[in-house]
């Protein structure tokens, strides 16, 4: 696990568990049903009325706000030709200490730690699902999900890329942001869209999406097309509050 991950895992999972527990949205109820959420409209807010500021990014200082962040990536169109999800090496265990980058995400995310076994095999712990503030208590009830979709990287550059910056980009640790452990009933709806046909069914999670959506895309130099620009210009005016911290993967 790489120290950068370690350093902050335990802050961003607590504020994580602060947001669900103070609710960063009074009144707004989790939607029961399958149906997509409305973006800005139903953005997290604090006390002061402004959207709440992603966990693990702190507001003011010289962060981007999301508004400026999506200005900045760059536009493109989306070709998905020739795309394998095999093109990309998952879940590899770049640091040979047992744990593959699964394994590391859900251990650095864990609000209350689980067994490591054998194998690195995970017995025990919970993990709060940021995407619907549902609290799981197995591993296995977990997936995680690359912010930005492998298919939706594919369409906006990665298919220009080699190899080993395709599995670099899988297993990417060394962001905070870019991997998170979620329930797999959400992953698996969202599948590759991107925000202009999805966006996380908790109304206090859709600021710090689009945060980790603008953030990956801008860290990897993946480019944006239209629909998909217009999503989150639309989401960033309920996230005025909102920053977005990210490094350039080289």
């Amino acid at each position: 696990m790489t120290a950068r991950r370690l350093a902050t895992a335990a802050p961003i999972a607590t504020a994580l568990l602060i947001a669900s527990l103070a609710g960063c949205n009074p009144g707004v109820a989790e939607p029961e049903s399958d149906s997509k959420p409305s973006t800005a409209d139903s953005a997290p807010a604090s006390a002061s009325g402004k959207a709440s500021a992603a966990p693990g990014a702190p507001a003011g200082g010289n962060d981007l706000s999301l508004t400026q962040a999506i200005a900045k990536i760059p536009n493109g169109t989306e070709e998905r030709t020739g795309y394998e999800r095999d093109s990309f090496h998952l879940w590899v265990d770049a640091d040979k200490d047992g744990c593959d980058t699964r394994k590391e995400v859900l251990l650095a995310e864990a609000v209350k730690a689980p067994e490591k076994g054998a194998r690195c095999a995970l017995t025990g712990g919970e993990w709060l699902s940021y995407y619907d503030e549902v609290t799981v208590d197995a591993a296995t009830k977990l997936d995680i999900d690359h912010v930005v979709p492998l298919a939706e990287a594919w369409d906006s550059g990665a298919s220009k890329w080699d190899a080993d910056r395709r599995e670099r980009y899988a297993n990417d640790l060394d962001a905070d942001r870019s991997l998170v452990a979620v329930t797999a009933r959400t992953n698996r709806q969202k599948a590759d869209r991107d925000p202009a046909e999805w966006l996380p069914p908790a109304a206090s999670a859709q600021c710090t999406y689009g945060a980790d959506w603008v953030g990956t895309k801008l860290r990897w130099k993946l480019t944006a097309d239209a629909k998909e620009r217009a999503a989150l210009e639309k989401l960033a005016k309920g996230c005025s509050n909102t920053v977005v911290k990210y490094e350039v993967a080289e």
